[in-house]
């Protein structure tokens, strides 16, 4: 398998963890001290960055730390986002659009001398 779909499954992978890890509390321990919140966290991220380390070790043989860094904000939006709306119930928002939009120009000008 090619290091970049590697390196983007591992990402995924490490961004759900991530996303749980960040903002799940919020709905299932907001009525607990943030301690709680904080270490049951950290044992989430653990599992993130079991994921994140080899991803990134992988995409930086063939990828910059830059190329690796904005794929890793356009998996962390897409990851987020329905993640947001499915189980935190928030609303969607046109906002995501245009910060996707943002980050589409972001990819173009971090890969724009392979596109040529």
């Amino acid at each position: 398998m090619q290091p970049v779909v590697i390196s983007i499954s591992l990402l995924l992978c490490s961004n759900v963890f991530m996303t749980f890890a960040w903002y799940a509390h919020l709905k299932e321990l907001n009525n607990k001290p943030w301690i709680i919140a904080a270490f049951l966290s950290w044992g989430i991220a653990l599992f993130e960055y079991m994921f994140q380390v080899p991803a990134n070790r992988v995409g930086f043989t063939v990828l910059s730390v830059g190329q690796l860094k904005i794929i890793q904000e356009v998996i962390t939006l897409s990851v987020f986002v329905p993640f947001s709306v499915m189980y935190l119930k928030e609303p969607l928002k046109l906002d995501y659009l245009w910060a996707g939009i943002c980050l589409v120009g972001a990819v173009y000008f971090m890969f724009r001398s392979k596109f040529a």
